[in-house]
């Protein structure tokens, strides 16, 4: 048994959709809003950290794979 799909389905679909396009861009707006401002307060912000004088120096070497 099918079913045909009505002129009042169509046009529920067609609202609906348009309503999720709308709300997905506001807020993608809206948290591209946010992260731009937490990334700038963050710039603003000195560093918590020491300063790299008083770091011990790091040595990189290789660990050979067998001994």
């Amino acid at each position: 048994m099918g079913t045909s799909l009505t002129p009042e389905f169509w046009e529920r679909f067609a609202v609906l959709l348009v309503l999720a396009a709308g709300l997905t861009c506001v807020l993608a707006a809206a948290f591209d809003g946010l992260a731009v401002r937490l990334l700038s307060r963050r710039a603003h912000r000195a560093p918590h950290r020491p300063p790299t004088a008083h770091r011990p120096q790091r040595h990189h070497h290789r660990v050979p794979a067998r001994s």
